[in-house]
This record gives C-alpha cells, structure tokens and sequence, in this order.
C-alpha cells in the first residue's frame, strides 16, 4: 500500500516545488505577479483538450481523472499561486530587485 501512494506524495511535492520555482523566477524576471498562474491553467487546458476523448460524454472525460491525477496538478497550481505571493510580499517589504 505504502509502495502505491509514494510515487503520488514525491509527485506532489515535486510539482510544488517546480512550480513555486518556475513561477518565482518569471515573477522575478517579468516584473508581472500573476502572469505564471494564467500560463499553468493555459498548459493545463491545453492539455486536458488534448486527453480529451471525443467518443464519450462529458461526464466520463471528467470523471476519468482520478485524485491521483487531480491532486498533483493542484499542488502545481498552488506552487504557482504562492510563488506569485511570494514575489508580491517581498515588493512590498522593499526589495527592489524584485
């Protein structure tokens, strides 16, 4: 059991981290505070459409996502958000080069 969900807690963290990272970096280098969460959503989107099986219904594209897939993405999303937080709150303290 524990040798089935390690993969998913690495997987998690992994996504945080590259997204805080990603989003950190941009934030820093562009000057724009949100601009990396808008182009997380528009990836995953674009991703999304193209998983998407036309030959079901709706309701069966979306329920075959399961949480194993959802959490990760979230956690990506959230890395994101506090990337763009992160960069905001040192601007407000100052920082400059920020």
């Amino acid at each position: 059991m524990i040798l089935g969900i390690l993969p998913v807690i690495v997987l998690i963290v992994l996504s945080f981290c590259i997204f805080f990272g990603l989003g950190f970096i941009v934030n820093m280098l562009l000057k724009t505070t949100w601009l990396p969460i808008y182009l997380y959503v528009i990836v995953i989107g674009v991703i999304i459409v193209f998983s998407w099986d036309s030959s079901v219904t709706v309701s069966a594209n979306l329920l075959g996502y399961k949480w194993t897939d959802m959490v990760p993405l979230l956690c990506g999303l959230g890395g994101a958000i506090v990337g763009g937080y992160t960069i905001r709150q040192l601007r407000v303290k100052g920082y400059k080069m920020f």
